[in-house]
């Protein structure tokens, strides 16, 4: 079986590795993993117990930076680490200096880029990308191609329809005074976005609010309450029988 395998790495037992799969320095792996096909483990990276890593997928990448890209990339990224029991599907990207928690799910060609803590027991689905700098508890479902912009902040219970647009910059690349407002979404807790949302720079949706599909939210949404229309209006509250508080052991 053609693989490199560092001489630094730790792997731990029962643990499988398919073809052409390249572990680098100083990565740890726990007990009972299994890694595909075409996996790439950059250094220092740690995988946790009983994790499923599926083809071509890459752990710990570094990020590229632009000339023109007004963020730099630091020297001194950590490597990434990922909890107990997850399971990551193909071709998925995970960048250095990112946390995942426990008994997460990333499905077939999600991206998760550099600087993001994600909770535990969080469902994100196919191509998803999800952007640095941002924070995402547990129990958050996160559709196909929707997209979580820099600088957000998801709670728990979240839901994130497909092809959900987030965005953290109102002055789309112009004008320098735009270096001093970028801000991305903030989903407090049970906030849910409908197929095809644009959630417009430093939006809140509050508390078990709702946006509705194909809505564009140019304001905060208030809490248990559903808006919809471009743009987004309060259309009415969220029923009772779809209140987190009423589904948190469903």
């Amino acid at each position: 079986m053609n693989q490199y395998i560092d001489s630094t790495a730790k792997i731990g037992s029962n643990v499988s590795i398919g073809y052409d799969s390249i572990i680098l320095a100083d990565v740890e792996i726990g007990n009972d993993c299994m890694i595909g096909h075409n996996v790439v483990i950059h250094s220092g990276s740690k995988i946790g117990q009983a994790c499923r890593i599926d083809d071509g997928t890459i752990i710990g990448k570094k990020p590229l930076s632009s000339p023109r890209s007004i963020f730099k990339v630091p020297s001194d990224l950590k490597p990434a680490e990922i909890g107990d029991f997850c399971q990551i599907g193909a071709n998925v990207i995970i960048y250095c200096q990112c946390t995942i928690g426990q008994r997460n799910l990333i499905a077939d060609m999600a991206t998760v880029r550099e600087n993001v803590q994600l909770g535990d027991l969080n469902i994100v689905g196919r191509n998803v990308a999800i952007e640095n700098f941002v924070t995402i508890g547990s129990r958050n479902k996160f559709e196909t191609n929707s997209y979580i912009t820099a600088y957000s902040q998801v709670g728990d219970y979240c839901f994130v329809a497909p092809c959900t647009a987030t965005s953290n910059d109102n002055y789309m690349a112009r004008d320098k005074e735009r270096f001093n407002h970028f801000k991305g979404i903030t989903m407090q807790d049970g906030a849910r976005l409908g197929v095809a949302a644009v959630i417009l720079p430093g939006k809140t949706i509050h508390s078990d609010g709702v946006v509705a599909a194909g809505a564009v939210v140019t304001r905060d949404v208030p809490a248990k309450t559903i808006v919809a229309g471009s743009p987004a209006k309060p259309f009415r509250e969220v029923p009772e029988a779809q209140l987190l508080e009423n589904n948190l052991d469903k």
